[in-house]
């Protein structure tokens, strides 16, 4: 494996006083960085902070936000919570995954789209929803979903 810049996670840490206390602040911030959570920088963390990478990685796995793998350019959530999953939400999550020929937690050879599904996102009032790159797409159905694909993959129609 290449030797990573990490003079970003170092600024990064640094920002946030190099407490151990602000660790998911932190992971948040390279992971943003990144789009993922690589081995080197999570190393470098726990170098930092002065706490054993175990607890990096203990916290970095225990959130479901934290990915320890590459992500996509466009991170796309569709929500199967009650009140989406009645609306017909699991058509849709089949719709996008025909649409980029990936199956949810999956993210494509390309590194463009990186598909998940979640419990809930809080808006059960515009169920269904699909959010892209935290943009709320709701009251969506399946001719909505064939236009946000179509968006996303810049085949607007």
């Amino acid at each position: 494996m290449e030797n990573m810049d990490l003079s970003k996670v170092e600024k990064i840490v640094k920002e946030h006083n190099n407490d151990a206390g602000h660790l998911i602040g932190i992971l948040q911030d390279v992971q943003a960085e990144y789009r993922y959570l690589p081995k080197q920088p999570l190393e470098k963390i726990a170098e930092l902070l002065k706490i054993p990478l175990s607890q990096v990685f203990s916290v970095a796995t225990f959130f479901r936000a934290f990915s320890l793998e590459p992500r996509g350019e466009k991170e796309i959530h569709v929500c199967l919570g009650t009140a989406c999953h009645v609306r017909g939400a699991k058509r849709l999550l089949e719709e996008m995954e025909r649409g980029f020929g990936i199956s949810a937690g999956q993210t494509t050879k390309d590194m463009k789209i990186t598909l998940e599904t979640v419990n809930c996102v809080g808006a059960c009032a515009l169920g269904p929803v699909i959010v892209v790159n935290g943009e709320y797409h709701g009251r969506m159905d399946a001719t909505k979903t064939a236009k946000l694909i179509d968006e996303i993959k810049g085949t607007k129609k």
